[in-house]
């Protein structure tokens, strides 16, 4: 069987072992530091042409085993797939239809798996995105806490703004926004598991009368402009290409005219949307976000300046999202254990992959995250805004 494996592969000398389901080894390069246990044959097949998505499938199937830090193993996944695939450019994907059905069974596919399973690697407000390092040294609590100022500076939030926030995950920035800033906050989510702990925990802090989480699709948000700032972080990625226009017209009727909106989100290499990383999208995309897509920053801009919104700010936080799904990763191998008993086997071999090879993705420039600040103007073009940045960066 191992003469089936392409010569290139002890060429490479990747610090990988070989093991077939008869007890056969070969190492590939010396000192392995992951060790790849193949259970059936037709894996062996799969090494002729390794795409991550097909790797990582095997693995999620159980036909092979990983044994290894789990980020030397993308690394080595990724090694293996570029030099039997190459870098050739996948074909731009086809544009998905998304009802209010379909995105409601997407997020609870993803976010309804387990509130405390997600608490083992998250921090401690549980914020699902990505942080924000100022000087690079900070850990995932710090981080977070910086992001959530970092957000709320830029929407230059202060005491009895009414604040929007899209897509409000377990609450973490809506009670921050209240607790610290002094606003009200109208939070929404399609996770009934997110909503019934965010509840809890604005309850806990004494928030109830400035903070609201309701369960709520974006296409039916209040169009009265009764928002003084609307924030969307982490959801537009489940909108889809076809609803971007509609998405972005749903936040310009929330907010009022001089009110800021601020979309922090992952973005696309490619201005076309199409997936980088040799199958790395499918993989995310059948395992991990149903239905999600990507849309490039260009998109992104261009369909909030259709709706009437001006752009006024673009942060890219790419290599700040590479280090937080780092720590996400580290935090969930230290913890594998107690992760087994929260959700299925498959669940977790599925995490274990999606987190370290976001990681890499993000480090690699396949995929983006961008901060973008806009503002609703008002009938004679003028806007609320300071005339520098500083503002952001004082104190």
């Amino acid at each position: 069987m191992l003469a089936q494996l392409p010569p290139v592969l002890r060429d490479l000398k990747l610090p990988l072992r070989l093991r077939l389901w008869d007890g056969t080894e070969i190492d590939l390069g010396p000192n392995p530091t992951v060790t790849m246990t193949v259970k059936d044959s037709g894996v062996v097949s799969l090494l002729t042409r390794p795409s991550l998505d097909t790797l990582g499938t095997a693995y999620v199937e159980g036909r092979l085993e990983l044994e290894g830090p789990i980020l030397d193993v993308i690394r080595i996944g990724d090694a293996l797939s570029e030099a039997l695939i190459g870098e050739a450019d996948e074909a731009a994907p086809e544009r998905q239809s998304h009802d209010k059905a379909t995105d409601a069974a997407a997020i609870s596919y993803h976010y309804d798996l387990s509130n405390d399973f997600y608490a083992l690697w998250l921090d401690r407000d549980m914020v699902y995105s990505c942080a924000y390092y100022p000087t690079g040294s900070e850990d995932l609590d710090d981080a977070q806490q910086a992001k959530l100022h970092h957000l709320c500076r830029k929407l230059r939030l202060k005491p009895g703004d009414y604040l929007l926030d899209v897509g409000c995950g377990w609450g973490g920035l809506a009670r921050f926004a209240a607790r610290e800033y002094g606003a009200r906050v109208f939070g929404i989510t399609l996770s009934q598991q997110q909503l019934a702990l965010g509840r809890e925990r604005v309850k806990a802090e004494g928030l109830e009368d400035r903070v609201e989480l309701q369960l709520l699709d974006y296409r039916d948000l209040p169009q009265d402009g009764r928002f003084d700032k609307v924030v969307s972080v982490g959801m537009f990625e489940h909108v889809g290409h076809a609803n971007l226009a509609v998405y972005c017209q749903r936040l310009f009727g929330a907010v009022r005219a001089g009110g800021l909106v601020m979309n922090h989100g992952i973005t696309a290499r490619h201005p076309d949307g199409r997936p980088v990383g040799r199958g790395a999208g499918d993989f995310i995309d059948r395992y991990v976000f149903p239905h999600g897509e990507l849309p490039h920053l260009a998109t992104m801009v261009s369909e909030l300046s259709l709706a009437g919104l001006e752009v006024v700010d673009v942060e890219s936080l790419r290599l700040h999202y590479a280090r937080t799904l780092a720590f996400w990763s580290g935090n969930l191998e230290a913890n594998l254990a107690r992760a087994a008993s929260l959700v299925p086997e498959q669940a977790l071999r599925i995490w274990r992959l999606y987190l370290a090879g976001c990681s890499h993705a993000f480090q690699k420039g396949w995929i983006n995250l961008h901060q973008i600040l806009a503002t609703k103007p008002h009938r004679d073009g003028s806007h609320e805004l300071p005339w520098s940045r500083a503002d952001l960066y004082s104190g």
